[in-house]
């Protein structure tokens, strides 16, 4: 293997995927919840410097056909394909899966960044927490009509396993967040962090779940993105963030996040998504949770780590869709 660089906190999307050019050359790559001024867009954009095709997706055809765009003007050779995709409708996940199984060109890499950030307590059509659906049941449901077609992409290839990325947080110890993730649908009205905690604590025990349950076949990673100021802090959340010292009563960014971490900006908050999609260094660590582009499963709480739970929330997961995966 080449000398490969170090990677850090500080490290941008773009110096990783330059590091990996040759691994995502060829490559067909989804990536959810793809907004302006998001980390999702921004993953999306570096990584369409060298893959043979980019799936942004998005619940607004406006919104999304303005990030395609703006991908565009910046790599006019870029293949950018964009995929309607409600993320809070168990209904359109299901038409969107359909479409992406339809599509003729394999699919290697799959990144779950899409999230709900609305701060507001509501019930979705299917009767399902919003952050809840947007942030974890429809995902999981997304994911796992997909993982044939995923894993199917490693056909012929000695050198590629297909990867699954789901992006979360490190709000898995405070924040006022549960000792436990819970897996009643509809949650209770508590407050919007807390709730944000418990799906992002979801993902990670989904994560280690899909590592355990594929047996290699895919790699599946979570990870911390870190504190970067994106369009979700403009959404919700107001209250709590005043409260944990992250914004002003103002609503504007804290010089620092809460014990003096500072703010990462877009490009350094994709860069852990990335190392988790193409890295070769960490295809030994399948259901590992990554921070600041590194490995850091010491920073899992106990409960996100909790094999047991990862079991029983997959299970339970799947009692909401209404369909067994047999992996």
């Amino acid at each position: 293997m080449a000398t490969l660089p170090t990677f850090n906190a500080s490290t941008t999307a773009d110096d990783v995927v330059d590091a990996f050019a040759a691994d995502i050359k060829g490559k067909n790559v989804l990536v959810t919840g793809t907004s302006l001024n998001g980390i999702g867009f921004e993953t999306a954009r570096a990584i369409a410097k060298y893959a043979n095709l980019v799936v942004i997706t998005g619940y607004n055809e406006g919104r999304l056909q303005a990030s395609r765009n703006a991908i565009l003007e910046v790599i006019p050779s870029a293949n950018v394909r964009p995929l309607m995709l409600d993320l809070s409708s168990l209904a359109a996940v299901r038409k969107a899966a359909a479409e992406v199984n339809a599509y003729p060109e394999p699919l290697h890499v799959l990144i779950n960044n899409a999230a709900a950030t609305g701060g507001v307590y509501a019930l979705t059509e299917d009767n399902i927490e919003i952050q809840m659906a947007a942030s974890h049941i429809g995902p999981f449901l997304f994911t796992n009509l997909l993982i044939p077609k995923i894993i199917a992409s490693a056909s012929g290839s000695r050198s590629w396993t297909p990867r699954v990325v789901f992006v979360a947080e490190e709000f898995l110890r405070g924040y006022g967040g549960p000792k436990g993730v819970t897996v009643d649908p509809k949650t209770t009205p508590v407050p919007a962090l807390p709730r944000y905690n418990r799906v992002k604590s979801a993902n990670v025990l989904t994560a280690k779940e899909l590592a355990r349950r594929t047996k290699g076949r895919l790699l599946a990673y979570s990870l911390k993105p870190g504190g970067i100021w994106t369009n979700a802090f403009e959404k919700g959340f107001k209250p709590e963030l005043v409260q944990y010292g992250i914004i002003d009563a103002e609503g504007k960014p804290s010089p620092t996040l809460p014990g003096g971490v500072p703010w990462k900006t877009l490009s350094q908050g994709a860069a852990t998504t990335l190392v988790a999609a193409f890295d070769p260094r960490i295809s030994d660590k399948s259901g590992a949770y990554l921070d600041d582009c590194v490995v850091a499963e010491e920073k899992v709480a106990p409960h996100s780590a909790d094999m047991t739970r990862a079991l029983k929330l997959w299970e339970l997961t799947e009692d909401v869709v209404g369909e067994k995966f047999d992996l």
